[in-house]
């Protein structure tokens, strides 16, 4: 589903049905989809990700996010991830240092995606 906020982010929202995003070439097929919406805002429900993204020494993480900040692509998690961060000190910083930047956010719904891009916004202002 692509969304286009009238501003300068142009969202797609990967569907919540379908195959997991687990390698870096899932990440291509994803990066490929969002340009042919002409976005540049991912959203990947949390059960769209292999579990294995959320254990970071996997090193699955990393390879997906870097894929699409290297195509200028943000990417937001949406979703709960409360169990995945209890368990690892790693992922809740990793967390927290991503939601402070502009290029890969964690939220756990709509109404959260939507403060983060008006703050972005009022900042771009």
């Amino acid at each position: 589903m692509f969304i286009d906020d009238g501003s300068d982010i142009r969202v797609f929202r990967l569907e919540a049905d379908g195959g997991p995003i687990s390698t870096p070439d899932d990440a291509s097929d994803l990066v490929g989809t969002a340009w042919s919406h002409q976005a540049n805002l991912v959203v990947v429900p949390v059960r769209r990700l292999d579990p294995e993204f959320f254990r970071l020494s996997t090193g699955i993480a990393g390879e997906i996010t870097q894929k699409l900040v290297n195509y200028r692509l943000r990417l937001a998690v949406m979703g709960d991830i409360s169990e995945h961060v209890s368990g690892s000190n790693a992922l809740r910083d990793f967390v927290w240092e991503s939601n402070r930047g502009d290029q890969i956010w964690f939220v756990a719904d709509e109404q959260e995606l939507a403060e983060k891009l008006a703050l972005r916004a009022a900042r771009s202002a």
